[in-house]
């Protein structure tokens, strides 16, 4: 199945129905009295997070979503009916944004989150509300209110807690093949990774972590070179960034450390704060070296820009248990964190309110 991680749709929620003016008339009965009912109420057109869909797929040919309206009101007190909210069914991570307004609706974090879209109209009154003790045959009833319509952009950022980053044949894919269960494509060309790849790398019984595997960048990514940055919106949600350097490049006269660098720079280009992310930076492809140790303190000396750096070889898996462990421990540190920047907070704010 093809990923599709972006869409714009319209959505239309349903009209209320029409309240009506109407009067008792009956054998046998004289001023019957008015009997006009309320029309129905408008569906309403909600979003709901499915962690069984993975993209966006269904809504790239499926762009219009109308909730129907609601039936008028009848006389002999019959009210109409309410019409049935539309629910649309998208993947975790799902951002919705209204397009003429820039504002965002909802962001999908949470398996069965819902969030509303578009409200359905209110049916409109008949005019037995309109009887008094002064107005005995009323004939005010209301017409239903419209329901809201919106023109929305659907962004999928996939949840995961750690991003691989580097240039296309980085060995992306088989460091994430040799650590998890996923099996993405793997070749000895660039770009052989067309979409981004989730894997969950398991510690141990209780411990896990999900990795994300985008496609490669290059430099000129900003300007549309390659795949461009249309991916790396998947990286916004990532705990930790993994760069990952090809130390033993395929073909002579390849610069790893001009390569590292071009990726910062597309990098802080696309978002700054994705930049400010901890970065990891890990040297793969060991099994081609001969002299290791000193390529690798000669890339260190001129390449600076990470927080702590790993040596490993994807595909014979030297180095990457060790790696997976670090990430790890370095996870549930910022948890704790987290958790205990929370609890202060809080207790910030029942003291604040005493």
């Amino acid at each position: 199945m093809k990923f599709i991680d972006e869409s714009r749709i319209e959505i239309f929620a349903g009209n209320g129905g029409n309240g009506v003016a109407s009067f008792r008339r009956e054998k046998y009965i004289e001023k019957g009295g008015p009997d006009g009912g309320d029309g129905g109420r408008g569906g309403s057109v909600y979003a709901l997070a499915d962690r069984n869909i993975n993209t966006l797929v269904d809504f790239r040919f499926a762009r219009v979503h109308r909730a129907k309206n609601g039936e008028g009101g009848r006389g002999s007190d019959c009210y109409g009916k309410g019409s049935d909210d539309v629910v649309l069914r998208m993947p975790v991570g799902t951002v919705i944004t209204d397009i003429n307004s820039g504002e965002v609706i909802a962001d999908l974090t949470h398996d069965g989150e819902k969030a509303l879209l578009a409200q359905g109209g209110k049916g409109g009154l008949g005019n037995i509300h309109f009887k008094s003790s002064t107005n005995r045959a009323p004939r005010q009833c209301t017409p239903g209110e419209e329901g809201e319509t919106r023109e929305l952009q659907l962004e999928l950022k996939v949840l995961a807690d750690v991003g691989l980053l580097g240039m296309p044949n980085a060995g992306k894919s088989t460091f994430i093949r040799a650590v998890s269960a996923a099996r993405p494509k793997v070749a000895d060309y660039p770009f052989t990774t067309l979409h981004p790849n989730l894997g969950v790398v398991r510690v141990s019984h209780e411990k896990s972590f999900v990795i994300a595997d985008i496609p490669g960048l290059i430099e000129g990514a900003a300007e549309g070179a390659g795949l461009g940055h249309q991916f790396l919106r998947h990286l916004a949600r990532t705990r930790l960034l993994l760069h990952l350097v090809d130390i033993a490049p395929m073909y002579e006269g390849i610069d790893p450390v001009a390569e590292a660098r071009a990726i910062l720079n597309e990098l802080k280009k696309y978002d700054p704060l994705l930049y400010e992310k901890p970065r990891w930076l890990v040297l793969n492809k060991l099994d081609l070296l001969e002299n290791r140790d000193e390529k690798i303190a000669d890339f260190l000396k001129q390449f600076t820009d990470f927080d702590r750096h790993f040596a490993i070889s994807a595909i014979n898996g030297e180095g990457c248990k060790e790696l997976t462990y670090a990430i790890m421990e370095h996870l549930l540190q910022m948890t704790a964190q987290e958790q205990q920047a929370a609890a202060e907070g809080a207790q910030e704010t029942d003291a604040s309110t005493i």
